[in-house]
């Protein structure tokens, strides 16, 4: 299930910067570094902070062949997402949910503080989409009003809660990434966010 949820992430995240990209009018290389850093920028900041390198995308060619295929596939369906907005919206979800999870993982196996661990799988789900709004000129969506890396936290904080549970991993990891993307879905459905700090 694990190695699953890691192929889905990156999946889902390299469409989403194949297809903002895209939104940019960009070349193909250019769709695919925006692809490439989105879906592998978490994972690299939390692998050099953990102090494992080579980080993972350079150890496992199967993340370069995964985001090989979402870039094709997103260039080939393009017309078929009518709905640009939406379809970004929904792969970004779905890699915020994954990522989190993975992110929790990689801290546990390392014997971190359940804090810090939380932290790992917040910058794993956010860091990617930062560099890609930054290349894509966009004001990053983790510093907007939007509710976004504070649903990784809270995932994270479910994820140690239902731990103690001793439920089966599987099951551990499916609850806590769909307890992410259902939180996100209905932050954006009911408009849920964080106040603003102005400068009066």
């Amino acid at each position: 299930m694990f190695q699953l949820l890691d192929i889905i992430g990156t999946m889902a995240f390299a469409m989403s910067g194949a297809l903002t990209a895209m939104n940019k009018k960009m070349d193909p290389f250019g769709v695919f570094i925006v692809a490439f850093v989105t879906a592998v920028g978490g994972g690299t900041l939390r692998d050099v902070l953990i102090g494992r390198t080579p980080v993972g995308w350079m150890l496992d060619l199967k993340y370069a062949y995964v985001i090989i295929a979402a870039v094709i596939l997103s260039i080939i369906f393009r017309k078929k997402f009518d709905r640009l907005r939406t379809s970004l919206f929904l792969f970004d979800t779905i890699g915020l949910g994954v990522f989190t999870l993975i992110g929790l993982e990689k801290g546990i196996n390392i014997g971190l503080n359940p804090m810090i661990c939380i932290a790992l799988g917040t910058m794993t789900a956010c860091f990617g989409g930062v560099i890609r709004d930054i290349l894509c000129t966009e004001i990053p969506v983790i510093f907007r009003k939007e509710i976004y890396a504070t649903i990784c936290i809270l995932g994270g904080t479910v994820f140690f809660l239902l731990r103690k549970l001793n439920l089966d991993n599987d099951v551990l990891y499916l609850t806590t990434s769909l307890v992410i993307i259902i939180v996100r879905l209905m932050a954006v459905k009911y408009k849920w966010s964080l106040p603003t700090v102005e400068n009066k």
